[in-house]
């Protein structure tokens, strides 16, 4: 049944209002839930707020390496500490590291830019301080419906944004109801934040529709693979934060890797590589396993004979945003705003982006409840962008307005005129560079780049991309419509297969995308949508655009642990 059918068969469609609904329960969205009950708290006012979440939990999809930053927390709840944050190891030192494929050399840190400067900072576990943010919130008066995907943004007879409808619940495969079909619901509100986090589903079409994104250079992404262990005791040391780049990406390849000490011989691994890389031969999970396999990196896994005795506990991926500021879209349209990731506030330079994400979630409410005061509702929030503008954020993200550009000159350029401009220069450079093709532009013909072999996994220290979304806890309803749809069901062979040799089998990060043979030997895409760990690389990096992640059955996805 087409959606108009289902609506004229079951609708209409139960409508709930608010004064704020805010799409994604993580940093930014909790943020700015706590920020305005904080605020009406102290007016002595009434202002409902929701926050729609489409794991089934908060947390439960938050994927980062992490160190964070607590400049914004503390503005947003000062007494964190005593409240319980999950922020219990600080950065003790830091260290980077330039790979050759045998050896490593150490940047002494005295000539480490600020940008990599983590004293002050927490290494933590995102997901476990987003189940705390929610647990504030909720204490405030926040309503928090996990397992509900927001899908579809609602307009009203201006144009302007009065909310969203959740997806539709107990569709087979083929589209049609099932027995335990529920219809979508309706949240309304008199303003409505974004926080889907990058690449988000509507935040795309948002940007698309109101053209948030003209004149801006495009955005860039990145993937990061992550993955959490248990290592040997005597190879752990609390509060270490090691950076490297290097082997085994090219010179002309963006990227780097992450090794974060954590508290009980945790030890969280993760690798980016930059989506506008060239080469359809490239797989960022390949990329990521092999480089575990560097004699200064395996160390870390191995007993003092040098046997793999430690234990990953999880996996997982997800895209990054990577344009900072010069990428930014407008933040604000008729109705809404966009918030933390979703819009692109992380600093790529510094690898953070989750302390932009409570701070721009904190403006984005001030703004909001200010107009609410005024007994405004679903105008522009222009108050937003301007507070950003003046902000502490905006500051640091001029400063590294060029970072993303530099290195697509390659990584000796890249890497010496960050230190020129980070380090001698402070940030205060009089020059800007600008980028104008997006990500999926870059890739070559695979008859113009080199194959590249990589080794067959281990399965002690280097896994396949099975076994590891087996350890993301991934899990959807298999009845269900594919949520990884294609425009054009001829491009993947027509295109993709013929002149890319097939690069989605190879950037997907969960073995989502497999080119298999039909009986008669020709070839076929098969679409395993129930490996899908929402990463959204595919949205990103599909050169011709033609696949289009859309948002599952509530609840359906990974349920990372620890991460």
């Amino acid at each position: 049944m087409t959606p108009q059918d289902l609506m004229a068969t079951f609708g209409p469609r139960e409508n709930m209002d608010f004064d704020v609904v805010i799409v994604g329960a993580g940093p930014a969205g909790l943020a700015a839930a706590i920020r305005i009950k904080q605020l009406a708290a102290q007016q002595e006012q009434e202002v409902s707020v929701v926050v729609l979440e489409k794991g089934s939990e908060p947390g439960a999809h938050i994927l980062s390496g992490a160190i964070m930053d607590p400049i914004a927390l503390t503005e947003l709840l000062p007494d964190w500490k005593a409240l319980g944050a999950p922020l219990n190891q600080p950065v003790t030192q830091d260290t980077f590291l330039l790979l050759s494929e045998t050896g490593a050399t150490r940047v002494p840190n005295a000539l480490l830019p600020p940008c990599f400067d983590n004293h002050g900072n927490f290494i933590v576990s995102l997901g476990n301080v987003v189940r705390w943010l929610a647990q504030q919130a909720e204490n405030l008066g926040v309503e928090i419906f996990s397992g509900f995907t927001a899908s579809e943004v609602l307009y009203d007879e201006a144009g302007s944004v009065r909310g969203v409808a959740t997806g539709h619940m107990g569709l087979g495969k083929d589209g049609e109801p099932t027995d335990h079909f529920q219809l979508g619901m309706e949240l309304c509100g008199k303003y409505t934040l974004f926080a889907e986090g990058a690449r988000g589903h509507l935040g795309k079409q948002l940007i698309d529709h109101f053209k948030l994104d003209a004149g801006k250079d495009p955005q860039s992404y990145a993937i990061g693979i992550k993955e959490l262990w248990e290592i040997p005791p005597e190879r752990h040391q609390a509060g270490l934060a090691l950076h490297s780049s290097g082997w085994p990406l090219q010179a002309d390849t963006y990227g780097g890797s992450f090794i974060y000490h954590q508290e009980d011989s945790k030890l969280a691994v993760g690798f980016v590589v930059g989506l506008d890389y060239r080469n359809p031969h490239l797989s960022p999970f390949e990329e990521f396993q092999r480089f575990k396999t560097h004699p200064n990196i395996r160390w870390y896994f191995e007993n003092a004979q040098g046997q793999v005795v430690g234990k990953r506990l999880s996996y997982g991926a997800r895209a990054i945003t990577a344009g900072g500021l010069l990428s930014l879209p407008e933040t604000v349209f008729p109705g809404g705003a966009l918030i933390g990731c979703e819009a692109g506030y992380l600093n790529a330079s510094r690898i953070k982006g989750s302390h932009a994400a409570i701070k721009t979630g904190m403006l984005a409410a001030e703004a909001a409840f200010e107009a609410l005061a005024q007994n405004r509702q679903r105008d522009t929030l222009t108050a937003y962008p301007q507070a950003f503008k003046a902000s502490w954020l905006h500051t640091e993200l001029n400063k590294a307005r060029n970072f993303k550009q530099w290195f697509k000159k390659g990584r000796t350029v890249g890497t010496l005129m960050t230190g020129i401009e980070q380090w001698a220069l402070r940030g205060r450079m009089p020059w800007t560079m600008h980028r104008t093709q997006a990500d999926h532009a870059q890739l070559l013909p695979a008859n113009q780049c080199p194959p590249i072999e990589y080794p067959k996994p281990d399965g002690k220290l280097t896994f396949d991309r099975l076994s590891s979304v087996f350890v993301s806890n991934t899990n959807h309803e298999e009845n269900q419509p594919a949520h990884l749809t294609l425009k054009d069901a001829s491009v993947p062979l027509r295109i993709n297969l013929k002149r890319f040799a097939g690069p989605e089998a190879r950037y997907c990060p969960a073995g989502v995308y497999e080119y298999v043979k039909n009986e008669d030997q020709t070839d076929r895409l098969q679409i395993n949508a129930q490996n899908c760990v929402h990463c959204k690389t595919c949205d990103i990096k599909d050169f011709t655009q033609n696949i289009v992640w859309v948002t599952p059955e509530g609840g359906g996805g990974p349920n990372y642990s620890g991460m």
